[in-house]
Formats: C-alpha cells, sequence, structure tokens
C-alpha cells in the first residue's frame, strides 16, 4: 500500500494535483497534516507510518531535517520525495538524501501551468539541484527581453508551451496579452537557463532580480551563502531603494535557536563567498522570516515592511 504524507494546504494547486488527486487516482493512502508548522507533532506522526511518498518546500524539508527525532522516522519504504513551490537549495537536497536515503526530486510549475511543467526523472541517483527536464509534450523556452530565444547556459526569462498552459486570465485581456506570446509561449517571470544537458534551472524571479551598478544580482544567491553558516536558520534577502532610485541589499536573517550573531559577522561571512558587489550592505535579524501557508519566502512582504514596495 502506497502511504503519502500531504503536509501542504490541499487549496494550493501542488498539494491538490499531487495528492489529492494523482494519489486518489492511483489509490493510495494520504495521510494529511493539518499543522505542518508544529514540527515536534508532524515528526511523531511520520513515525507511526512507513511511508512511500512525501511532497513539501523547501522550508518544511529544512524544518523536519533540524528535528532531532527526525532521522529516527522509518525510511526504508520512501521512493518518492518531491519538492516544489519554491527553489530546493543544494545543501537542502543533499542532506535530505544523506539521512532518508532517497533522492529529493524536484517539480516546477505554476497555477498557470495547471500545475506541473517540468520534473526530476524519479529514477535519479542523487540531487540534481535543478528543476528537471520538461514534461511530455511541454517546450521550454529561455527568452531575452526582446522574445529571443537564447542557448544553453544564457540565463534569461523560462517560457513555457505545452498542453496544461492556461488560456488565459478570467476576464483580463491585457494581462492575458503581457503575459501569452501570440505564438504561445507563457512568460514566467522566473529567470533561469538550460544546462548543456538539458536540465533547467531558476535562478531567481525577475521582480527580485536587484541591480547595481548595473550588475544582475540574485537574492537565491546570497541567501544559499547565508544559510552554510551554521548558527543562520533561515534567510532572505531583497532589495531596498535609496533616495537616488539606485538599490542596496539587505539580508534578514533568522538564528538557530540559542545562537548570537552580529550583522558584522554576517557580512564578513558573505564576504568570503561572494563578490564584493554581491555582499549585503543591512542585515537584520528577525524572530521568523515570513511565508505563505505553503511555505514560501515572502520576500515582497519584507519589502513592503521595510517601506520599499
Amino acid at each position: 500500500e502506497d502511504i503519502a504524507i500531504c503536509a501542504l494546504p490541499l487549496y494550493h494547486i501542488f498539494a491538490l494535483t499531487c495528492n489529492a488527486l494523482v494519489l486518489f487516482h492511483v489509490g493510495a493512502n494520504n495521510i494529511l497534516i493539518t499543522n505542518p508548522r508544529d514540527i515536534v507533532t508532524f515528526v511523531r506522526e511520520l513515525k507511526k507510518h512507513k511511508f512511500t511518498f512525501i511532497s513539501g518546500v523547501n522550508t518544511l524539508f529544512q524544518r523536519l531535517m533540524d528535528n532531532k527525532d527526525f532521522p529516527k522516522c522509518d525510511f526504508s519504504n520512501l521512493y518518492l520525495s518531491l519538492a516544489g513551490g519554491m527553489t530546493v537549495q543544494r545543501g537542502v537536497g543533499e542532506q535530505w538524501q544523506k539521512i532518508t536515503g532517497c533522492v529529493l526530486s524536484v517539480g516546477y510549475g505554476l497555477s498557470e501551468t495547471s500545475p506541473a511543467a517540468s520534473m526530476d526523472p524519479i529514477d535519479g541517483e542523487k540531487f540534481s539541484d535543478t528543476i528537471g527536464l520538461p514534461l511530455p509534450s511541454t517546450e521550454f523556452s529561455i527568452q531575452d527581453l526582446g522574445g529571443n530565444q537564447l542557448s544553453s547556459e544564457e540565463v534569461g526569462e523560462i517560457c513555457i508551451r505545452g498542453p496544461q498552459v492556461m488560456k488565459g486570465y478570467w476576464n483580463n485581456e491585457e494581462e492575458t496579452k503581457n503575459a501569452i506570446t501570440p505564438d504561445g509561449w507563457f512568460k514566467t517571470g522566473d529567470v533561469g537557463y538550460m544546462r548543456k544537458d538539458g536540465f533547467f534551472k531558476i535562478v531567481d524571479r525577475i521582480k527580485d532580480v536587484i541591480i547595481i551598478s548595473g550588475f544582475n544580482i540574485y537574492p537565491s544567491e546570497i541567501e544559499e551563502v547565508a544559510l552554510k553558516h551554521e548558527k543562520i536558520f533561515e534567510a532572505a534577502c531583497v532589495g531596498i531603494k535609496r533616495e537616488d532610485g539606485s538599490e542596496t541589499i539587505k539580508l534578514y536573517v533568522s538564528l538557530m535557536p540559542g545562537e548570537i550573531l552580529t550583522d558584522a559577522e554576517v557580512i564578513e561571512y558573505c564576504r568570503l563567498h561572494l563578490t564584493a558587489y554581491k555582499i549585503p550592505k543591512i542585515v537584520e535579524f528577525i524572530g521568523e522570516i515570513p511565508k505563505s501557508n505553503v511555505g514560501k519566502i515572502l520576500r515582497r512582504q519584507l519589502r513592503e515592511e521595510d517601506g520599499h514596495s
């Protein structure tokens, strides 16, 4: 019997399709975790089942692995761990495989692609650090601002064409025209590139890209560096507008329980791993990084709370 762990709200397209519809279709037993923020109770429930499937987002997998009892769960039947909803950091993917013995596969899509457009092959031997390969009958194109297709390894906007792409936004022709090109490409708003092996990788969201002195800076790169610090639990990076219209980099950090760290120490750590213009100028410590009900980090909320939308 397939036993699936559903720790995502079922009104979200990821959980609705993967857990409610697909697993119902194959006859799996779905275990609904109603409050995945309560990690202690969540892990206690996991220990009751020899589950075969689990889905979640990067932050959820990280929180599970930070719990001392999680490695005591029975992973002997686990054959598919599926992540989506946000970028999965390499450290999370590699640690998940080390603890569970199961490769963390990544799927990618949006509500407009109902919901999946690409996915890692589920027979992979290690974490790919990508969003996988396009699904059957689905095309991916990396395009510049002029709509020109770019070559492999070139960074641009991820555009998708396939049977799962929406026809348009309800009663909003203008937004539909902005999102879908005349030849059917849906512009995702995600920045990424195609590797030479055909796997696609997301760099960041276009709206989150920080521009300093003409250079594009991707917040996810800075966040990933910060999270390698042993005292940092979560991190979120945003661009803050100055009065002259330029941007500066601000890094929000939450620490591991009981740990102490100064902003100068965080900046110096980033200096060791980042090019000079990517180093955060401002560091703010907060109790918890704001996230959606699915667990996706809300950078926009951080910008708005800082008085810069």
